[in-house]
């Protein structure tokens, strides 16, 4: 596990430090279940393959001192050892035209600053425990986008949140054409029920849907006219194409990236609109599957576990 193996080597101090792992299928019920395990007061999640640089936990708790802030993250970027699809994803992700306004979740830019949920995701981002506790962690009708939800409610209560771009981690992009697409449809579906959760529409969040449905139905509009949105946005993504691959300094990324733009905007827009009309928490009784918490030595090579089952 490529994240134990990166904690083992943090620069803070061992007695401070407790690491616990959530084994199961249901990540937000995996993550409130191993918060309400943790002892100590600063929460930090990461995925089991992101890689952290050593000084990660250091800077996190710096962050803390403030006692407004209720979470601190930082960015996710693709490593240079992937394939050429996933670096094309990760170029799509970072760039204005596939990420837009989140893209410095998969990008360094700037220095720490107060931010909103666009900039941070789970994959590296801490919370103070006891701020989420007393809200009750994350809602476990959604993923993904549980933690977007969560920090919405602890932004509108005044708390703050920091995205630190040097607390960047490493990790791979979907290995599979179709397990991108998967990915991207499972993004969208998690925004629109978080949408319904919330009450309320960022209006950006509907863009890919509203292109969808304007994509699919030019076919049937008589005029030449109604095709010229269609053909602008077609040499936005040929422009953006070139470019990615000239900054990703292999010609391998264009076609690829030529496919990756389409497939995240109007995938993700599917996903928005089967997550408005048929959110998965209103299908009946949710079925929680086994958990399983473990606390790890931080030391890797000797690790011992201490096992906590629960099945709810």
């Amino acid at each position: 596990m490529r994240a134990l193996s990166g904690i083992a080597r943090a620069t803070y101090p061992e007695e401070l430090l407790e690491v616990l792992v959530a084994y199961g299928r249901q990540p937000s019920v995996q993550r409130n279940m191993a918060a309400r395990e943790a002892r100590g007061e600063i929460l930090y999640f990461l995925d089991d393959d992101s890689q952290v640089a050593p000084d990660f936990l250091e800077r996190a708790a710096k962050h803390y001192r403030d006692e407004r802030v209720a979470a601190v993250g930082g960015p996710s970027l693709t490593p240079d050892s992937d394939n050429a699809l996933q670096r094309a994803i990760g170029i799509a992700f970072a760039s204005k035209v596939g990420g837009g306004g989140v893209r410095n979740r998969y990008r360094k830019a700037g220095s720490a600053r107060f931010t909103s949920d666009s900039e941070l995701i789970l994959c590296n981002l801490s919370f103070r425990r006891e701020i989420f506790l007393a809200h009750e962690g994350l809602d476990e009708r959604l993923y993904p986008n549980e933690e977007n939800e969560l920090m919405d409610r602890l932004q509108q209560e005044g708390h703050l949140l920091v995205h630190d771009p040097e607390l960047a981690v490493v990790r791979s992009q979907r290995p599979t054409y179709r397990a991108y697409v998967k990915q991207m449809y499972g993004y969208g579906r998690g925004r629109g029920e978080q949408t319904l959760i919330a009450g309320k529409v960022k209006p950006v969040s509907l863009a890919p849907s509203l292109f969808l449905i304007y994509a699919l139905l030019v076919p049937f509009l008589h005029s030449a006219v109604f095709a010229l949105p269609l053909l602008g946005y077609l040499l936005v993504v040929l422009a953006a194409s070139i470019r990615g691959a000239i900054d990703g300094r292999d010609v391998a990324l264009f076609p690829r990236l030529l496919l990756v733009y389409p497939t995240l905007h109007l995938v993700y827009g599917a996903g928005v609109l089967r997550g408005l009309i048929s959110p998965r928490y209103r299908g009946g009784k949710q079925t929680h599957w086994d958990v399983e918490i473990r606390r790890v030595s931080t030391d890797v090579q000797r690790s011992t576990f201490n096992v906590r089952q629960t099945q709810s």
